[in-house]
Order: C-alpha cells, then sequence, then structure tokens
C-alpha cells in the first residue's frame, strides 16, 4: 500500500507530538524525597566533677596479734569470737601459780635486803663518832661502809625482781591491745602456750574508721597532674579530696570518705601508684579484704562537652566519631573525636566538638555525610551524671 506525501507527513507529526505527551507525563510523576528526620543534641558546655574508679580493698585501721607474753597452760577465754572488744580487756587467763610464787620470793628476798641494809647502815652511824676518837679501828669501819653499799646495791637488785615478778604476773592476763573486734581463738582452755610463739592466739582488729588501698597508673597520675597545671582542672577543695565507695554488689556506700595520701614511690611491676582512703565504718557493714571501687574526684572541669553514647561510633581504625549537622543547610558532617572517659551514659569529649554542634544520636542508619536532614531535638540534651554531676557556680 502507497502512501502519499502528505498522509506520511502528518503521522509523523502525530508521533512526535504522542512522545512529548507522553514525557511531560512521566516528568509530572517524578517526586523529589523529602531529606531524612534524624534527632540531634544540642551541646552545651558543663561544669562537671572529673572522677576516677580505681579497685581496691578494705584493710583495718589496726591491726593487733594476741601473743602471750609468758609461758603457761590457758585456764579461762574470757571473750566471744566475733564480739567487740575494748583496750585493756582482758581475753585469756593463764595459769598465774608459779608466777605468784616468784612474785612473793622477790618480795621476800627484798625483805631480807631492807633488813641487811638499815642494820649495816646503824653500824656505820655507831662508828663514825668512835673512829674519830681512835675508839674503832679505821679497817673496820671501812669494812662497815662497803657492807652497807653492798646491802644498799642488794635492795635495788630485789627491787627489780619484784617489779619483773611482778610484771611476769600481769601478763598472765593476756590484754586487748586496742579497741576492735576480735576474731576466732586459735586455743581453747587447758592449752600450753609459750613466750614468743609463732601462732597467734587472736587478731584485733579496728573497723571504724577503715582503710580503703586503691591503685592508680603513673600515666593516669601524670595526665590528671597536667590537666590540673594546665587549668584544665580545677581541685574541688584545698583538703583532702572527697571519695565515694562503690561496694562489690554495685550500690554505692553511704558514708563518704577523704583521700589520705599517695605512696611515692611507682611500683615497677605493675606501673601503678597506691592511694589510700579513709572512711567511717560505724555499722561495720565494711569487713578487711573486700573487694570495693573507690570513686575519687580528682577535679573540676568548667567548660566539659559531655555527649551521649549512642551519638558515637568507631570508624575502622577504631577511633570515636559523630555525625554533626552543620552549617544553615543542615547537611551531615562526620568528625573524629578524642574521648577521655565515661560520665554516665555520655562521653566526656576532648576535642572534635565543641558547645552548640549539633550531633546526631537518632536515625543514624538513616544518613551518611553531605546529605541534608532534617533536625528533631531529643531528650537526650546533657544533663547531671551520677558521679559527676554539674556543680554550683
Amino acid at each position: 500500500m502507497r502512501f502519499s506525501v502528505p498522509f506520511r507527513s502528518g503521522l509523523v507529526a502525530i508521533t512526535l507530538m504522542a512522545s512529548l505527551t507522553g514525557c511531560d507525563e512521566n516528568k509530572s510523576n517524578t517526586v523529589v524525597p523529602a531529606p531524612p528526620e534524624v534527632g540531634v543534641v544540642t551541646l552545651a558546655p558543663l561544669r562537671v566533677a572529673i572522677t576516677t574508679d580505681l579497685p581496691g580493698r578494705t584493710t583495718p585501721y589496726r591491726v593487733a596479734d594476741v601473743r602471750p607474753q609468758v609461758g603457761g597452760v590457758i585456764l579461762r577465754r574470757m571473750f566471744t569470737e566475733g564480739s567487740e572488744v575494748k583496750a585493756g580487756q582482758q581475753l585469756y587467763q593463764i595459769d598465774p601459780a608459779t608466777y605468784q610464787a616468784a612474785y612473793d620470793s622477790a618480795r621476800a628476798s627484798l625483805a631480807r635486803a631492807e633488813a641487811t641494809l638499815q642494820s649495816t647502815s646503824l653500824l656505820v652511824r655507831r662508828y663514825r663518832p668512835l673512829v674519830a676518837a681512835n675508839a674503832v679501828g679505821k679497817q673496820d669501819y671501812d669494812n662497815a661502809v662497803a657492807s652497807a653499799q653492798q646491802a644498799d646495791a642488794d635492795v635495788a637488785s630485789g627491787k627489780a625482781m619484784v617489779e619483773t615478778a611482778h610484771i611476769n604476773l600481769v601478763y598472765t592476763k593476756v590484754l586487748s591491745p586496742i579497741t576492735g573486734r576480735i576474731g576466732r581463738s586459735s586455743v581453747t582452755e587447758g592449752a600450753l602456750v609459750t613466750t614468743g610463739q609463732a601462732t597467734v592466739l587472736a587478731t584485733v582488729q579496728e573497723l571504724d574508721p577503715i582503710y580503703v588501698d586503691v591503685t592508680q597508673s603513673s600515666t593516669e597520675m601524670l595526665r590528671l597532674q597536667r590537666e590540673l597545671d594546665d587549668g584544665h582542672l580545677q581541685k574541688v577543695d584545698d583538703g583532702q579530696a572527697a571519695t565515694r565507695l562503690i561496694l562489690e554488689d554495685g550500690s554505692e556506700y553511704s558514708e563518704p570518705g577523704k583521700l589520705l595520701f599517695s605512696e611515692v614511690t611507682v611500683d615497677s611491676g605493675t606501673g601503678s601508684i597506691t592511694l589510700r582512703a579513709v572512711f567511717p565504718n560505724p555499722k561495720r557493714l565494711l569487713l578487711p579484704g573486700m573487694f570495693v571501687h573507690a570513686r575519687v574526684e580528682e577535679g573540676v572541669s568548667e567548660q566539659a562537652i559531655l555527649v551521649p553514647q549512642q551519638g558515637v561510633t568507631r570508624n575502622q581504625r577504631g577511633e570515636p566519631t559523630a555525625l554533626v549537622v552543620g552549617g544553615s543547610d543542615n547537611k551531615v558532617e562526620l568528625r573524629t573525636l578524642k574521648v577521655d572517659r565515661v560520665i554516665g551514659d555520655k562521653w566526656l569529649v576532648t576535642d572534635g566538638l565543641k558547645a552548640g554542634d549539633r550531633v546526631i544520636v537518632e536515625g543514624l542508619q538513616k544518613v551518611k555525610p553531605g546529605i541534608p536532614v532534617r533536625t528533631v531535638a531529643t531528650g537526650n540534651a546533657a544533663r547531671p551524671q551520677p558521679g559527676a554531676a554539674p556543680l554550683a557556680r
């Protein structure tokens, strides 16, 4: 079939018009996606106390091992194991019979020496005028004087022997050297004990107050000192650093303590320094040997930047990063951070973020650097954290 030229031209025109109409319809059906919505936290500087949790163990304030100072047979035990005892309270009674006899003998010897001294002293007084009149020989007088001096020395020796015998007699009463809680007894009635024996009869420990010995690495100590010198941190006060205690079950001990001193030598094996804190222990809740964590207030940061942990991730090199909404175009930026420690549920950031930055904490999986977003404020704004609450100015 043949078509005329005018007919073919019209057909081409109709085809072109249909094609153009289809393109216009496709353009009208194209929808530009809206920017994803993310939750952000606007950072603000806070004045917070910088704390460090350090592991350690409790140790008694004072410890006394009770040992016998004289030998003999234990007649009585005069305390209840695990009870509180006072300084000077009698704990044991050692058989005093032989020591009582020695004391009585020493007193008798002293009395004899004193009688001899009296006799010789009278003889010397009697001879003194006679020797001047040549009625008594000089040699007899000298012998009387020497005898009196010897009797005087015997009296002094006798007094020392009486005192020694009395001390040994007193030592048959084994007394508590300190006030504290006494542990189990290693001997019972009828046991034979000796002077200087290695086995202790019992141990008394003073538990109120109680020490907590913790360790801190020398690296952390240097960092802390450097920040204090630079002014990034300020001391909490001029006195001892305040300290709180975290018990083995995770609860916080009700009584605050204070840091007493730090060791002057770094342990060559562990590279750590020992710190000692003291805590009141009126209820005897803390017992020697308990594993605890001491929360030491190192100083105060005046311009701390805290970021919720869910807003901080790690890149392939393990560096902490955060996505920040920047500028008026609301485009996402990737920031590499330097973080110091966790405070509550937030990271303390020392570099990479500043006050006023909007950090994405919700919807991270929907965005990537360079794309615009719509921001919504979340309830994760920086707020007081356990152990590092903002301090009132």
